[in-house]
C-alpha cells in the first residue's frame, strides 16, 4: 500500500509510511504537520490529509478485494487466473469489472436463456466456425424448456451474447474511455415546464463535452433535473460506441454468424452497456464536480476564517434593525459582555443619547455594525455622531444561526437572541476565527451548490479546513469557547467541554501541564493538543508559544549552554544569535524542528493572520444609488467557479463574472481574488427589478 500511495501522491515512500504509521497511532493531521516534520519529510497539512484519505481509499479497496475473493471461493468459482486478476486490480472500477461476470445476478433475459440450455449455442456462434446459425440452432429446440423454434433459440443466444459483451473487461474499458473523452451532456427542458423552471432557462437546450463542463454547470444541470425541470443525459457517437464491441467479437463481417452477433452486440450496448457507462460517466462527473465545489468552499472558508483580527480591543457591536430596533452589545477587550441596549433609528434624539452615554461610560475603541437589513442606514447614523470610535461594517452572515443555537443559549441563557447577535457581530471583529467556528460552515454562505454535493465529503473537508485554521493560529486556553477548543488537535466536543468545566471550577490554567488534570484528557490527547494551546501569563514562558512541551528540556539546555534562563533566551536576540542549531540535532530533532523553535523564541505565539485594517464603503446605501460606470470599493464575499461576488454596501452583492475579472485570461477566479479581500470594481450593469448588480475588474 505504501508504495502505491507514494506513487499516487508523488511523495517519498519513507515519509508516506511514517505518516500512515503516525495516523494509525492516533496522531492528528495538524500535529504531524507541525511537530513531526522530520518523519513526514516536511509535508504540510494538505499533503498529510491527502495521505490519510488515500490510505483510507486503498484500505477500502483491499477490503472489497477480500470480500470478492471470499465470495468466489465459497461458490467454487475461484480459478488461479481469476484470483490473479482480482489481486492485480488496482482500482475499485477495475476490480468490479473483473468480478462482474461472476456476480450473483437477478433473473434476466440472459439468465432465462441459460436456464433453457442456450449458452452452448451462444458460444458456438461466437466461435464463428462457419455455417448457418438458423440451421444449427435447430439442435436446441426443446418445447419442454420453452424453446419452440430455431428463431427462439437464436433470440435467447443473442441475449446471452449481449450480456457477455457488456461484461467483457476490454470492451468496458474501451467504451468507458469513449464516454470520458467524447461524452457530451445533453440538457433539455421537460415539455410544459418552461415557465415554472424559468430559472434554468440557460439549460433548456444545452450541450457541452463532459470533459470540459465546469463544476458549477454540472451541479446546476443536476439540480434542475432533480427538481424535474430538465432532462439530462450523456451521449457518445453511437456508431463509434457500437464499433468497439464489434471489433472485439466479430471476426468476419457479413457472415450469417456475424450478423447475429452484430444484432446481439447492438442490443447489448443499447440495453446494458450504454446505460451502465452513461450512469458511470454521470457519477464520475458528479464526483469531480463535488471535489471542485468542495475545494472552492474550503478555500473560501479558510480565507474567511483567517481574516485579520482586530485583537484585544473594546468593541460596541450593533445588530441593525429598522422595525424592531438596533440591538447593541458592549464588549471588553476579551469579548466579555459589559452592557446591552437597544435604540430605534427613527427616534434619533433618543438613539443619539443612548449611544453617547455608552461611549462615555465604556469608551469602546471600535463600533462593529452588521451588514444586514438597515446596516448602511445604521452605519451612516453612527458615523454622523462622530463618537470618536472607528466604525466598521461586519458581515453578519450566519449570525442568526449562532444566536438561536444551543451554544449561544448556554452562554447567554438570559439574553434575547437578537442581543446574542450583537455580541457575535462585535466578537467577529475582535477575532473572526474564534467566533465563526461556532457556526456550521454551510450557514456562512461562502460556497457554491453546497447542498448538492456529497454531504460526507463536504463535512470532512470543511472540518479539515477549520481545524487547519484553528491550529495554525493557536488557541488561548483560558478564554477559548468549548466550540473553538473542539477543533484543537487531539480534543473533541466531550474533552473540550471538560476543559471549559475544569477552567470554570478551578479558575484559569496557569500551565499546560494542568491539562492532564482534565477528566478524559490523557497523555496521548495532551501530546496532540498541548502545542496548539497558549497560556499568555502562565508560570512557564514557553506555554505562550507554539513550542511543544516535549521540547521544553531542549530549550532549557540551549539556555543553560548560553548562561541564561528560558526567559532570557526568549527576550535576548543577541543571546539567541550565539546558538548553533547543528549542536542540538538528534535522530528525532532535525533542522526543521529547531528552526521552528527558534522562530517561536523570537516571536512567541505569533499570529499568522494579516494585520487588521479598517476599510469602508463609498457613500452609496441601496441599489438605486448605483449607476453604470461608477467605480466603487468592495469586499469579496464569495468566490465560485464562474466568478466572485462583491459587497459594495448596497445590500445586494454584485457579480464579477470570470470573464470580467482581469484583462488577461482567468482560469480560476480564486487565482485572482479571495474571500475577505477588498477590491475596486466598476459597475457595468444594474437590474433594479431583479436586484442584480454586474461588476467588472478588468479595467474596461
Amino acid at each position: 500500500m505504501h508504495t502505491q500511495l507514494a506513487k499516487t501522491l508523488h511523495l517519498p515512500e519513507k515519509a508516506v509510511r511514517a505518516v500512515v504509521d503516525l495516523l494509525d497511532q492516533g496522531a492528528t493531521v495538524p500535529f504531524i504537520a507541525r511537530y513531526r516534520k522530520e518523519m513526514s519529510g516536511g509535508m504540510d497539512e494538505v499533503e498529510v490529509a491527502a495521505v490519510r484519505d488515500q490510505a483510507s481509499a486503498f484500505r477500502a479497496l483491499a477490503a472489497r478485494r477480500e470480500a470478492i475473493l471470499k465470495s468466489l471461493s465459497e461458490r467454487e468459482l475461484l480459478t488461479p487466473e481469476l484470483k490473479t486478476a482480482v489481486e492485480q486490480a488496482d482500482t475499485l472500477t477495475r476490480l468490479e469489472d473483473v468480478y462482474l461476470p461472476f456476480r450473483p445476478k437477478r433473473r434476466n433475459r440472459a439468465t432465462i436463456a441459460e436456464e433453457k440450455g442456450l449458452r452452448p449455442l451462444a458460444e458456438r456462434m461466437l466461435e464463428q466456425l462457419g455455417g448457418d446459425p438458423l440451421k444449427y440452432a435447430q439442435e436446441f429446440v426443446d418445447p419442454e424448456k420453452g424453446v419452440n423454434t430455431p428463431e427462439e433459440a437464436l433470440e435467447g443466444a443473442r441475449d446471452i451474447i449481449a450480456q457477455i459483451s457488456s461484461e467483457d473487461l476490454e470492451t468496458r474499458e474501451s467504451v468507458r474511455r469513449l464516454y470520458s473523452r467524447e461524452g457530451t451532456f445533453q440538457c433539455r427542458v421537460i415539455p410544459g415546464k418552461e415557465t415554472e423552471g424559468s430559472k434554468y432557462r440557460d439549460w433548456f437546450a444545452w450541450s457541452e463535452p463532459v470533459a470540459k463542463t465546469p463544476s458549477h454547470r454540472v451541479l446546476a444541470m443536476r439540480r434542475g433535473e432533480k427538481e424535474l425541470f430538465l432532462n439530462l443525459s450523456v451521449t457518445v457517437p453511437e456508431e463509434k460506441a457500437q464499433g468497439i464491441p464489434e471489433k472485439r467479437f466479430i471476426r468476419a463481417k457479413g457472415t450469417p454468424e456475424a450478423l447475429q452477433i452484430q444484432d446481439a452486440l447492438h442490443d447489448g450496448f443499447r440495453r446494458l452497456l450504454g446505460p451502465q457507462m452513461e450512469t458511470e460517466a454521470r457519477a464520475v462527473s458528479k464526483e469531480n464536480a463535488d471535489l471542485e465545489a468542495v475545494r472552492v468552499f474550503s478555500s473560501n472558508l479558510e480565507n474567511l476564517l483567517m481574516s485579520p483580527p482586530l485583537g484585544r480591543r473594546s468593541v460596541l457591536g450593533v445588530d441593525p434593525g429598522l422595525r424592531t430596533g438596533c440591538k447593541v452589545a458592549v464588549l471588553d477587550a476579551q469579548g466579555a459582555l459589559l452592557h446591552h441596549d437597544v435604540f430605534m433609528l427613527h427616534r434619533k434624539p433618543d438613539a443619539e443619547a443612548r449611544l453617547r452615554r455608552m461611549q462615555e461610560v465604556y469608551d469602546p475603541e471600535f463600533i462593529a455594525v452588521g451588514n444586514g437589513t438597515g446596516g448602511r442606514e445604521t452605519e451612516a447614523f453612527i458615523r454622523g455622531l462622530n463618537l470618536g470610535s472607528t466604525v466598521v461594517m461586519v458581515s453578519e452572515s450566519g449570525a442568526s444561526v449562532y444566536s438561536a443555537s444551543k451554544e449561544a443559549r448556554d452562554e447567554f441563557p438570559d439574553l434575547d437572541l437578537t442581543v446574542r447577535g450583537a455580541i457575535s457581530i462585535g466578537r467577529r471583529l475582535q477575532d473572526p476565527l474564534a467566533e465563526l467556528v461556532k457556526i456550521d460552515p454551510e450557514s456562512i454562505g461562502v460556497g457554491q451548490y453546497q447542498h448538492d454535493v456529497d454531504a460526507a465529503l463536504l463535512k470532512r473537508n470543511l472540518d479539515d479546513t477549520v481545524m487547519r485554521c484553528v491550529n495554525s493560529v493557536g488557541v488561548e486556553l483560558n478564554t477559548a469557547s468549548a466550540r473553538l477548543l473542539t477543533y484543537v488537535s487531539g480534543l473533541g466536543p466531550k474533552t473540550a467541554r471538560a476543559v471549559v468545566e475544569t477552567r470554570t471550577a478551578n479558575g484559569p490554567f496557569s500551565s499546560r501541564k494542568q491539562l492532564l488534570s482534565v477528566p478524559g484528557l490523557g497523555p496521548k490527547a495532551f501530546q496532540q493538543c498541548a502545542g496548539f494551546l497558549r497560556i499568555s501569563d502562565g508560570v512557564e514562558p514557553l506555554d505562550a508559544s507554539a513550542v511543544h512541551p516535549e521540547r521544553y528540556g531542549l530549550v532549557q539546555r540551549m539556555a543553560e549552554d548560553l548562561g541564561t534562563d528560558v526567559r532570557g533566551l526568549m527576550t535576548g536576540r543577541e543571546i539567541r544569535a550565539g546558538l548553533r542549531l547543528e549542536d542540538y540535532m538528534t535522530e528525532e530533532v532535525g533542522l526543521p524542528t529547531l528552526t521552528d523553535i527558534m522562530r517561536e523564541l523570537e516571536k512567541p505565539g505569533r499570529d499568522p493572520r494579516q494585520q487588521f485594517e479598517a476599510r469602508s464603503f463609498a457613500d452609496v446605501h441601496d441599489l438605486p444609488d448605483i449607476t453604470e460606470g461608477m467605480v466603487l470599493p468592495g469586499i469579496v464575499t464569495n468566490v465560485t467557479g464562474f466568478g466572485a461576488f462583491v459587497d459594495v454596501g448596497v445590500h445586494t452583492d454584485g457579480l464579477v463574472h470570470i470573464s470580467r475579472m482581469s484583462s488577461s485570461f482567468v482560469r480560476n477566479p480564486s487565482d485572482v481574488v479571495t474571500v475577505g479581500q477588498w477590491v475596486e470594481v466598476k459597475v457595468i450593469g444594474v437590474d433594479l427589478e431583479r436586484r442584480r448588480l454586474s461588476l467588472s475588474m478588468d479595467g474596461t
